[in-house]
């Protein structure tokens, strides 16, 4: 007797779900769904470890349950953002930009101050950093007025564009939050210039960028600490990332085995800024290198779908929020490498963190919504060519 394989849908079906199951990318949302996994089976790792910092958590796994739950939430989000049309993914792009912009202009009124940076609002068991939610909003919206602003009818959407971004920029500083002020320059700027904007004047922009970032060494002392810290570790405290680089070194190639890291102690915010040091230690570089993996296949594979898209507005749209994803990961690991100094970044879909897990599930979603496959957004041929028309 044999068997044969029946998918859940079937071509045929035209319901919602059936819809969705044939034109979403499966191959980059298994990629996110599995980082999920990996993230909630890392913090039963770090738990344990982690409320030895607060006496008042008796559950060793309070910080596990509360990581199913996080996820849960990124996963729903992600999956009804998926759903989108691309005009739903640009409403709730503004929604989400704007609602980040009014929260975060509150915050030194309303927020929680935690070492020195008002970023959270306290809301009973949870709390909100809105600007998680203003990264993806402001890609999208970005990589919408530039698109506007290519059709020529006169739309300023490179003005409004600029207008937004400074406005974002201008209350991360007061936070102070310059790492995720530079992640959203990086990222801002990546879509500025696949929306065609000429090689000279990304020259202009790159040296803006750079005043910009001596300006910001001058006017905040942390920043300069922490720059100090990584290139003279020999005459200052460096307890927090010599803990993260030594659990690294410890794990070797297959790790220390499931609950036997032993650095994980030590290491402050093991299981937000640093859980790719625990999972290193106790699974080694196996699964380090898987996750890299699976970092670069989400950006190659997205990308890649992205440039064959025929409407500029989804083609800038989803590059960027692909990168975005992308470099997050990149900055926190190359800080658990002690690459470059500590910028207090969680890891996509693997730290711990409500906000960051619903924000990282918002952008997959809305990049997955932008690739699928619809009438008319791919055609046969078609290829990534930056367009030009607006800046000459």
């Amino acid at each position: 007797m044999t068997h044969s394989y029946s998918p859940a849908f079937s071509r045929n079906d035209q319901s919602l779900g059936a819809r969705w199951f044939w034109t979403v990318d499966r191959g980059l949302l298994l990629a996110a769904l599995t980082l999920m996994a990996l993230g909630v089976a890392l913090s039963f790792a770090s738990s344990p470890a982690a409320i030895l910092a607060d006496e008042s958590i008796g559950d060793p796994f309070h910080y596990s349950w509360r990581m199913i739950v996080f996820s849960g939430a990124g996963l729903t989000t992600m999956l009804v953002a998926s759903l989108l049309s691309p005009r739903g993914v640009r409403r709730i792009a503004v929604l989400a930009l704007l609602g980040s912009i009014v929260v975060m202009a509150a915050l030194p009124f309303i927020g929680d101050t935690v070492k020195g940076a008002a970023r959270w609002i306290n809301l009973g068991p949870f709390s909100l950093q809105p600007s998680e939610f203003a990264k993806p909003g402001l890609i999208v919206f970005a990589a919408w007025m530039f698109a506007e602003a290519q059709k020529g009818q006169g739309v300023p959407g490179v003005s409004i564009a600029f207008a937004l971004y400074a406005l974002t920029v201008g209350l991360l500083l007061i936070q102070p939050d310059i790492g995720q002020t530079l992640l959203i320059t990086t990222t801002f700027m990546a879509v500025f210039f696949m929306a065609g904007v000429p090689f000279k004047w990304m020259a202009v922009i790159a040296s803006a960028g750079m005043a910009g970032i001596v300006s910001l060494y001058f006017m905040f002392g942390h920043m300069r600490d922490r720059l100090s810290r990584f290139l003279s570790p020999d005459s200052t405290d460096t307890h927090q990332i010599d803990r993260a680089s030594e659990a690294i070194r410890a794990g070797g190639l297959f790790g220390r085995g499931v609950g036997e890291g032993v650095m994980k102690r030590y290491v402050p915010d093991l299981h937000t800024d640093f859980i790719y040091s625990v999972g290193a230690e106790e699974f080694g570089l196996v699964l380090s290198l898987i996750v890299i993996g699976l970092y670069g296949f989400i950006v190659v594979r997205g990308m890649r779908r992205a440039m064959k898209l025929t409407d500029p507005f989804e083609q800038t749209a989803a590059a960027g929020l692909f990168m975005l994803i992308g470099l997050q990961a990149c900055i926190n690991i190359a800080v658990n490498l002690n690459l470059i100094p500590t910028k207090g970044m969680t890891l996509p879909f693997i730290s711990y963190g409500g906000s960051s897990m619903v924000a990282m599930g918002l952008t997959m979603g809305f990049a997955l919504a932008l690739t699928r496959r619809r009438p008319g957004a791919y055609e046969p041929g078609a290829s990534f060519a930056p367009r030009r028309r607006f800046l000459g």
